[in-house]
């Protein structure tokens, strides 16, 4: 396993999740682990450079910008205001030409919204039901496109991960035979290196006698 660093160049990691086993075998490791890792981490103070910035949304649009600060403060909805949907005469009797010009005016408005709605209503009941089939259609097949999506990627995992483990065991087995074998070298060293003990022993033993018996001969003649 290995990640890029863009300064000093990749950098080698030798974790194999799916072949060590210390964790299990020794669960105080895990809290030691995380008490190292809680030390070395520091708070950082700002972001990735390659962390972009906060997106404003609707920058363009201050009714909207307006919407989003009410509903971020979890403000209730303004009730509708509903003058605009009656239709009011003059407020004095017999009331004034502007008066009239305004209630004039709202019943003309008035007017054309219910034309526009009907107009809807019926641009509604001639294309409705085919405009929602086709949507309901498009939006079925974005949804198994998606599913499909989803169901390659969740292949793709399964078998990235089945490799990894395979790999990661048959590194692990190499490492175990490496291991085995490092350990009957280090054992062999070191019966070497007694039997060098027992041995030296053995020659300064035998140079003792040798000087003794060499001793003894001179005197003797």
């Amino acid at each position: 396993m290995s990640i890029e660093n863009e300064q000093q160049g990749p950098a080698i990691f030798d974790s194999l999740p799916y072949y060590d086993n210390d964790l299990e075998r020794d669960p105080s490791l895990k809290e030691k682990a995380e008490k190292l890792i809680a030390k070395e981490v520091k708070p950082q103070s700002e972001l990735h450079p390659r962390v972009p910035p906060p997106i404003e949304i609707f920058a363009n649009d201050p009714l909207l910008q307006a919407e989003m600060a009410r509903i971020e403060a979890r403000q209730p909805i303004p009730p509708l205001d509903t003058n605009r949907y009656q239709l009011p005469g003059p407020a004095s009797s017999p009331g004034t030409e502007e008066e009239w010009r305004a209630a004039l005016n709202n019943a003309r408005s008035q007017l054309e919204h219910q034309r526009l709605r009907h107009s809807n209503l019926a641009l509604l009941q001639n294309y409705g039901a085919n405009a929602w089939r086709i949507e309901n259609f498009l939006l079925e097949q974005t949804a198994k496109n998606l599913e499909k999506a989803l169901e390659d990627l969740k292949e793709l995992t399964v078998e990235l991960n089945r490799d990894r483990k395979n790999f990661q065991s048959r590194i692990g087995n190499q490492l175990n035979t490496l291991e085995t074998r490092w350990t009957e070298l280090i054992s062999s060293v070191l019966q070497i290196e007694m039997a060098n003990v027992a041995l030296e022993g053995k020659i300064d033993e035998l140079s003792k006698k040798e000087a003794e018996l060499a001793s003894l001969t001179v005197s003797s003649s």
